[in-house]
Parts: structure tokens; C-alpha cells; sequence
């Protein structure tokens, strides 16, 4: 069941999505993703089998979900990495 959608065009042209599912007895799937020019820069989720992952700039590694305000938290501080030019932690 799907707990929160939200699609953002920001006013740099850039573009932020998030979405939250429940699937079940106190588990989440999640999306979240920051792009710009039809490219996703920064993505954070756990669909399709994957488990847990962090993807920035194509890079994916794992991400070890803690909960919903660290996952917020580790997204934003990645958009502002990106944002400033410069790599974001690893």
C-alpha cells in the first residue's frame, strides 16, 4: 500500500521524487531520487530484490537502512554534495 508519493520540479530545473510503501507486518519499501537533465544523481532504495542501496552519480553500494529520518537525512546531505560540485561521502 502506498503510504507517500511526491514528485518535485525545483526551481534550479532539478527534479525530487519520494515514495514510501508498506508492504507488510512492519516492513517499508522506499524510493527517493534527486536528477536533473533526465538523469537520476543521487537514488535511494530497496525495490526489486535489491536489498538496501545507495546509487550517486552511477555508484551504487549498499546502504544500511536505519530509519526513515537517517535515510532522509544521508539522501539530502548526498543532493547537497552533488549540488556543490564536489563528491559525496562514500
Amino acid at each position: 500500500m502506498l503510504v507517500h508519493s511526491e514528485s518535485v520540479r525545483l526551481p534550479d530545473g532539478a527534479e525530487l521524487e519520494m515514495a514510501l510503501w508498506r508492504v507488510g507486518a512492519g516492513r517499508a519499501r522506499y524510493r527517493l531520487r534527486y536528477g536533473r537533465d533526465g538523469a537520476w544523481l543521487v537514488q535511494y532504495d530497496n525495490e526489486a530484490g535489491r536489498g538496501d542501496r545507495r546509487l550517486v552519480r552511477a555508484r551504487a553500494t549498499r546502504y544500511e537502512f536505519k530509519s526513515v529520518e537517517q535515510l532522509r537525512y544521508d539522501f539530502e546531505r548526498d543532493i547537497e554534495v552533488i549540488s556543490d560540485g564536489g563528491e559525496a561521502h562514500a
